[in-house]
């Protein structure tokens, strides 16, 4: 899988070849993985600031609890959002949005999102430099865990002395 997720557009027969299987196999693999929902779709990776939205920020709001299920029912229709997540802490929803200028990363913070009925409270955090983007993480990316040095939330049954008298028996 993670020559696929390298370079999506690599041919079935140079894919198998490169993991050392038959195509067949490959077209196989790829199939499943597509009907299990684990390979949700292929699309080329744009840089925003060539395509000339080199302004990022992060916006963090705070949104009434009752009010969730509407809230998210306009924000998916919001093509100037490119990511939404629901978080923990101070804030329930951190999204990330994008412009060609400081002002127009305003004009849709305030202009839309803050005169939303469901948002309690807005943060928003322009985003200085975009170091690295992963798309998505394989398990295989992961580093492996070490397992801790005691168990840990396990309780231990000690017997009591029984020459102890303060125990009231």
């Amino acid at each position: 899988m993670a020559e696929l997720r390298d370079n999506g557009r690599i041919s079935m027969a140079a894919l198998a070849e490169r993991i050392n299987v038959s195509r067949a196999n490959v077209y196989t693999r790829v199939e499943q993985m597509m009907d299990d929902g684990v390979i949700t779709g292929f699309s080329a990776r744009v840089d925003p600031a060539k395509a000339g939205l080199g302004i990022c920020a992060l916006v963090f709001l705070s949104v009434h609890p009752q009010t969730w299920s509407s809230f998210r029912s306009r924000i998916e229709q919001m093509t100037a959002i490119e990511s939404c997540r629901v978080t923990t802490g101070e804030h329930d929803v951190m999204l990330l949005i994008r412009g060609d200028e400081v002002g127009a990363i305003h004009d849709f913070v305030i202009g839309v999102l803050a005169s939303l009925p469901e948002v309690k409270s807005v943060e928003t955090v322009l985003v200085l430099d975009e170091i690295f983007d992963r798309p998505f993480l394989l398990p295989s990316d992961l580093p492996p865990r070490m397992p801790p040095v005691a168990p840990l939330g396990l309780t231990r049954f000690t017997r009591v002395n029984p020459s102890r008298t303060s125990l009231g028996r």
